[in-house]
């Protein structure tokens, strides 16, 4: 369905296997978060003309002028920054940065308030979530119709881990209520706590003869943060269960099928952007096509959240 990327031939190779307590565990590529890519952009004069900088996770670059990013293919990852043209109006929206630990980096995840105001043009306030996930983003962004129509979610895998591990610290204020700014509309408050969130899914995915894609879950993995850590939680592992998994004491609304409503999307073999219908759960041996990660500080979806979260990671792997 997907055409296979350079990353995926060697990923158990980047780094050798490491044991812990008898198990194996792989760096994700790229997933120490010590590569990035600058990306230079130039906003419109009427909101300033300034310059921002926006970053990706993949081998060092620059990229200068407003140009369109999909995704490194060298490496898995996008991120939530984006270049938005949004009536005429350019501007980068920057939730994701790099930051020094100890050697090397992270990558630290806010949650934030975009505002742009151009009097008799233009005058909306978006809230934006501090994500990475595996897979590309369509650019420029337009509007705020349909977010998940831009994504292209996941990445071809075949293999089947026994937990997601990485190192995390995070911050939150503890609100007892979040916002939903979308905008186009007036800010809603929306009641309960805001939460980072860690959701990985594999599935087996096919396409019909039309190109509509379907799928069903093999697997499945998800830990919503709340507590603020005083410093990092390191090698913290989320375990990842196969097959249907509606009966088990650990199940959360948050891990069940994702309906077509919500529907994640991806691009198909006819290389349009078409929803993933996930049609039911498969057997717990069953192969996967695809790994779906997306670790985020607000969990809420697009446009909700808590202004001021911040969720730092480093050292994605997977354990086997």
């Amino acid at each position: 369905m997907n055409k296979p990327y350079p990353w995926l031939i060697p990923v158990t190779l980047l780094l050798a296997a490491v044991p812990v307590r008898a198990q194996k565990t792989a760096l994700l590529s790229f997933g120490n978060f010590d590569q990035w890519v600058v990306r230079e952009i130039e906003e419109s004069s009427v909101i300033g003309g300034k310059t921002r900088y926006l970053y990706e996770i993949a081998p060092h670059d620059t990229i200068r002028g407003n140009i369109p990013y999909r995704r490194s293919s060298r490496s898995p990852w996008r991120t939530s920054n984006v270049l938005a043209k949004v009536s005429g109006i350019t501007k980068g929206s920057v939730t994701v940065v790099p930051e020094r630990r100890g050697n090397g980096y992270c990558a630290r995840l806010d949650t934030k308030l975009e505002t742009v105001k151009v009097l008799g043009v233009i005058n909306i306030s978006v809230l934006a979530s501090g994500s990475i996930f595996l897979g590309e983003m369509l650019e420029p962004v337009q509007d705020t119709k349909n977010p998940q129509a831009k994504l292209n979610q996941g990445v071809p895998f075949t293999g089947h881990p026994t937990a997601l591990v990485m190192d995390y610290k995070y911050h939150t204020d503890g609100s007892s209520n979040r916002i939903k700014a979308t905008g186009f509309s007036s800010q809603k408050v929306v009641p309960g706590r805001d939460y980072a969130d860690v959701t990985l899914m594999l599935q087996k995915r096919w396409e019909d003869t039309d190109g509509n894609v379907y799928a069903k879950r093999v697997a499945t993995a998800n830990e919503r943060i709340g507590r603020n850590t005083a410093d990092w939680i390191n090698g913290h592992a989320i375990p990842i269960h196969y097959g249907d998994i509606t009966g088990q004491s650990y199940f959360q609304p948050q891990m069940g099928l994702v309906p077509d409503a919500q529907a994640n999307w991806c691009r198909n073999s006819k290389g349009v952007m078409v929803p993933i219908h996930e049609v039911g759960w498969a057997d717990a041996d069953e192969q996967p096509t695809h790994l779906m990660l997306q670790i985020t500080s607000s969990y809420g979806g697009a446009y909700v959240g808590t202004v001021g979260n911040s969720l730092w990671v480093d050292n994605v792997k997977l354990q086997y």
